[in-house]
């Protein structure tokens, strides 16, 4: 039963999630891709990190970086998933406060980790093709470690004012998230009385994390792009290939993002059904086809899932057959 009020006195503690009221009919059918979604999630990631793990040659920083980004795509997938097939199959769509808090602290902290780890990758990137000389100077165990100081406190101190903000409001309106999981604001439009502490650190986590790590990685690939063009042939055909993978991921995450996250802060009005399927996407899109782009792309990773499973590559073999010119009868010895 749905609650609603119109006092302000009541503030609601359990919610309701109504992600695809026009699909409402078909909820058990929308579980088939997304349950299929998920287990690609966690066949595909959980295979790259396997194979990062137990190859020794692929345990450089890159490679690291890869296995990172994919952890974190299991976990923030994993938070909201199994919760939303369970509504779907057997309509358990309520969610506690405190459960909704967490849920959202979850989804946007990992979301934000996955933000630094992609500006992470531009820069080792543009230190190996730039810096070449000094690539085992900078990238080290000690930036890594400040790196992941930095993003426990960034991602960490940005998400808790997020979720603290939210957590502080009243929500005497709806107890109806119109949503398939605690997205920030889809939770703080239920909210009564005033909402701009809340509206300004959203916007803030667009500026601090879609703004400031796209201008950088923006920045760091022009680099490249200028340090790769004036390499030889050869050389400048690898580093395409590299950065393009990079890029490929990069524009997933990005642009599907920004689109969910400039929607509902612009108060910009699209459909609940396409606004649900939009933020979902974000989180299952990059998560699923991340494992592909790096899996099949990527050489080194390739042949490390080759020598792990002991799968035999196929080899074209080339066979020189030398041309023996032929005698004509008449001119044989008689």
């Amino acid at each position: 039963m749905l609650e609603h009020s119109s006092g302000t006195n009541l503030s609601h503690d359990t919610f309701e999630f109504l992600g695809f009221p026009a699909l409402s009919r078909h909820r058990r059918l929308l579980s088939i891709p997304f349950s299929a979604s998920y287990a690609c999630v966690l066949l595909g990631n959980s295979l790259l990190v396997y194979v990062i793990g137990n190859m020794e040659s692929l345990h450089g920083p890159m490679y690291l970086l890869i296995a990172a980004l994919c952890a974190v795509d299991v976990a923030v997938v994993t938070a909201i998933i199994p919760n939303m097939l369970l509504g779907f199959l057997f309509d358990w769509d309520q969610i506690s406060l405190p459960g909704c808090l967490t849920q959202m602290f979850v989804v946007h902290f990992f979301s934000s980790v996955e933000s630094t780890l992609l500006l992470a990758m531009a820069l080792d990137r543009y230190v190996a093709i730039c810096r070449p000389l000094r690539y085992a100077e900078i990238i080290n165990s000690s930036m890594f470690f400040k790196l992941l100081v930095f993003t426990l406190v960034r991602s960490g101190a940005i998400m808790l004012t997020l979720v603290g903000l939210a957590g502080s409001l009243s929500f005497c309106r709806s107890n109806v998230i119109l949503h398939s999981y605690c997205d920030h604001m889809a939770l703080v439009s239920l909210a009564c009385g005033s909402t701009e502490g809340s509206h300004a650190t959203g916007m803030a986590v667009i500026v601090f994390f879609v703004g400031v790590d796209i201008s950088l990685i923006v920045l760091s690939y022009a680099r490249i792009l200028n340090t790769v063009l004036r390499t030889a042939t050869g050389e400048k055909r690898k580093a395409f290939h590299t950065c393009g993978t990079h890029l490929m991921v990069m524009l997933v995450f990005y642009l599907v993002g920004s689109v969910t996250f400039l929607s509902r802060n612009l108060h910009i009005p699209i459909p609940t059904d396409i606004n649900t399927f939009l933020g979902l996407m974000y989180i299952l899109l990059p998560a699923t086809v991340n494992p592909i782009i790096y899996g099949v792309r990527t050489k080194e990773i390739r042949n490390g899932f080759y020598k792990v499973f002991k799968i035999k590559q196929n080899k074209v073999i080339s066979v020189k057959v030398a041309t023996v010119p032929l005698v004509p009868s008449d001119r044989k010895s008689t």
